[in-house]
């Protein structure tokens, strides 16, 4: 009787043992299928769509010019406005005008388009007329045109130096406008004349304002878009350049002492943390590179956007977004 439990006993042994060694590989088969399948979901969730740049591309217009304004003509031709610098021999606040295809190549256009008229920003009205804001002397204001050539100044001022923010501006310049629904919108500069706290390249301080327009003609003041006294900007903010964007939003580019910005414009709202685009300074601890991009103005070219702006004394330079 004892050799027959002792035998049992063994049998028993010898069962529970195969038992196990048959469960084990089936647990590590689990374990490996759910191991694979983490990696996998994590393998998808860290695919990211490529970030666009702004690339330089060169010269599109070169000599002594700068405040670039670019219009959309139609049929695949666009227009560049553009002004010979302040310290160029005869100057007279000229606009002059070259046409494109491509964006690239530009065939300059006989005679001139206004004089007095820095800064122009140049918009097409319900009617198919143009009409051009620019800085003259220390106000802004304004002319007409029917085919974008041949210009006429319009009575009055579009804006003067009083303002609700309580700001003692010596001027008014550089002003931007978009028509947003039945309103229109303008950014333009301010000038105080005094110097930034800190040890900055220019005299004075430049902050944006805006206003707006039922008919594009009397403006309404409304205050500061963006201020300019602060660590970013140190007191510097020119050639501001509404642009509304592939996504229906509306910003605002524009250039400080480091290079080109933008903040964006919706309901009676402007951002207030810019977004650095585009600087052609190698040395990103220089605070105040010798010759930064200024006064950017932008198009959408053959699906491909384009970003022009001045490099002193040496001309209109323009960069790709890919």
């Amino acid at each position: 009787m004892k050799k027959t439990i002792f035998i049992l006993s063994i049998v028993l042994i010898f069962v529970t043992g195969c038992a196990q060694e048959i469960e084990k590989p089936i647990a590590e088969e689990k374990i490996e299928a759910t191991t694979t399948t983490i990696q996998e979901t994590t393998t998808t969730t860290t695919i990211k769509e490529k970030v666009k740049l702004w690339k330089n591309r060169g010269v599109a217009i070169a000599g002594k010019y700068a405040d670039a304004e670019i219009t959309d003509l139609g049929n695949e031709r666009y227009r560049v406005y553009y002004s010979p610098e302040p310290e160029t021999s005869g100057f007279k606040g000229q606009v002059y005008s070259a046409v494109s295809s491509d964006g690239i190549n530009w065939n300059q256009e006989e005679g001139t388009r206004m004089e007095w008229a820095t800064f122009p920003s140049v918009i097409k009205l319900p009617d198919g007329k143009y009409r051009m804001y620019s800085q003259n002397q220390v106000v802004i204001k304004s002319a007409i045109s029917n085919d974008g050539l041949s210009w006429k100044e319009e009575s009055g001022i579009r804006i003067g130096t009083s303002n609700s923010a309580g700001l003692k501006l010596s001027s008014v310049l550089a002003p931007t406008v978009i028509k947003n629904g039945n309103e229109y919108i303008m950014v333009y500069a301010g000038a105080i004349n005094e110097k930034y706290p800190e040890k900055v390249p220019n005299n004075e301080i430049h902050l944006f304002l805006w206003a707006t327009s039922t008919d594009g003609l009397t403006f309404e003041e409304k205050g500061i878009a963006l201020d300019s006294r602060n660590d970013e900007f140190k007191g510097w903010l020119d050639g501001a350049e509404f642009t509304q964007w592939d996504d229906g939003s509306i910003r605002l580019y524009f250039w400080s002492y480091k290079g080109i910005y933008h903040i964006t414009y919706k309901n009676g709202i402007f951002s207030k943390d810019a977004v650095f685009d585009y600087t052609t300074n190698d040395n990103p601890l220089n605070q105040f590179p010798e010759n930064p991009p200024s006064d950017p103005t932008l198009a959408k070219i053959n699906n491909r956007w384009f970003m022009y702006y001045g490099q002193h004394k040496k001309g209109i330079y323009y960069a790709v977004l890919e």
